[in-house]
């Protein structure tokens, strides 16, 4: 793990509000009824911190959680104990099957060639080895295809030594309700997983959630709506915010008329205009094109010239004269501009902004 950097050292703050992370939990879990409801933190826990959320998570009574590695397995394994029980949706590479069962994990198992191998390592522990078993329902991503399905349902040895405990697959256009590829998907899903041994079944993801009561099934595995990343585009967002991000101002000056700025010299001042140099850039994950700004006290300062790897100019003219100081923090993602605003300017989806962040900064949890 990276060293985080002080607060005073460090020249942005991210903010991470683990109460509201339990609250989306909570009103995902409501709107699901009877269904069970995991937590995904891979990537990081969507770069918010794998840990910190998961424990979050359980402490809500999560007990459910999915990753895409075994490295992020064994890892979240440490962290949380023998309790809950960790998917991985990648499966198990040729090699780590042995780690995987050391720490318990239960593998997704994507093709017929993972089940192979995982039903050789039970064999080898000498015990059964729980395991899920995705279908490629037409995302054609992961997951067994029809012709693997059938293949493993003519087998009457394909599940020995393994604990069957999930058949799942996955929604290609969630987020389009209207998209027929939902239904299509969903039908589908059902013929294959007719063929399978009885197992809990899972399709829904943050926004399958939101289809209603036929995408449900047993258990949903929301990642980005509890990050507070909006699950139903085009609508209000159901979601609380959990990100604050913002960082220090660097320097400031005035511009006379016909200044060049940044880069490239890509914007010329016209008039006089009151600057600000923030210390954030494309090295921390922030990308670089789109028309974005940052915010103090309500009032947009637009970003002018190219964002550089370590820093960014912003307009402060809109701000009373010295209202800014070398060591102010203005907002980059909160109240102002959520997530999904900055990848709507910056041209990205919500979960690249997250998963984008890097490790300069200075994290704080909220209500930890």
């Amino acid at each position: 793990m990276v060293p985080q950097p002080s607060l005073a050292a460090a020249g942005a703050v991210l903010t991470i509000d683990l109460g509201a992370v339990r609250e989306n939990y909570r009103r995902l879990k409501a709107r699901l009824g009877g269904a069970r409801v995991a937590g995904v933190v891979k990537a990081d826990g969507y770069g918010l911190g794998a840990e910190a959320i998961a424990r979050a998570l359980t402490a809500e009574g999560c007990d459910t959680f999915f990753v895409a590695h075994v490295g992020e397995g064994i890892a979240l394994r440490a962290a949380l104990g023998t309790g809950p029980v960790v998917f991985v949706l990648n499966g198990v590479p040729p090699g780590a099957e042995t780690d995987a069962a050391a720490a318990a994990l239960a593998p997704v198992l994507n093709s017929v060639g993972q089940l192979a191998a995982w039903r050789e390592t039970a064999r080898r522990a000498g015990r059964k080895l729980p395991a899920a078993v995705q279908i490629d329902s037409g995302m054609s991503r992961l997951g067994m295809a029809p012709s693997e399905v059938e293949a493993v349902a003519a087998d009457p040895q394909a599940f020995d030594g393994i604990d069957l405990v999930l058949v799942m697959s996955h929604l290609a256009c969630a987020d389009e309700p209207a998209n027929p590829a939902n239904e299509a998907q969903r039908l589908a899903f059902d013929g294959l997983r007719a063929k399978l041994p009885a197992a809990p079944v899972a399709l829904a993801n943050s926004s399958g959630i939101f289809l209603g009561q036929p995408y449900r099934y047993d258990l949903a595995r929301p990642g980005a709506a509890l990050y507070g990343i909006n699950p139903t585009p085009g609508r209000e967002n159901p979601m609380l915010p959990v990100v604050r991000l913002e960082a220090k101002v660097i320097q400031t000056r005035a511009l006379e008329d016909g200044v060049a700025v940044g880069y490239g010299h890509t914007y010329s001042v016209t008039g006089t205009l009151r600057a600000a140099t923030i210390s954030l850039g494309y090295a921390d994950g922030w990308h670089r094109c789109g028309a974005a700004a940052a915010f103090l006290d309500g009032v947009r300062l637009p970003f002018i010239g190219r964002v550089s790897m370590d820093s960014i100019i912003i307009d402060v003219s809109a701000l009373p004269e010295g209202r800014l100081k070398e060591g102010d923090l203005v907002e980059l993602i909160g109240p102002s501009q959520s997530v999904d605003d900055v990848a709507e300017l910056t041209g990205t989806i919500g979960y690249e902004v997250l998963t984008s962040f890097g490790h300069r900064f200075h994290r704080r949890y909220r209500h930890a």
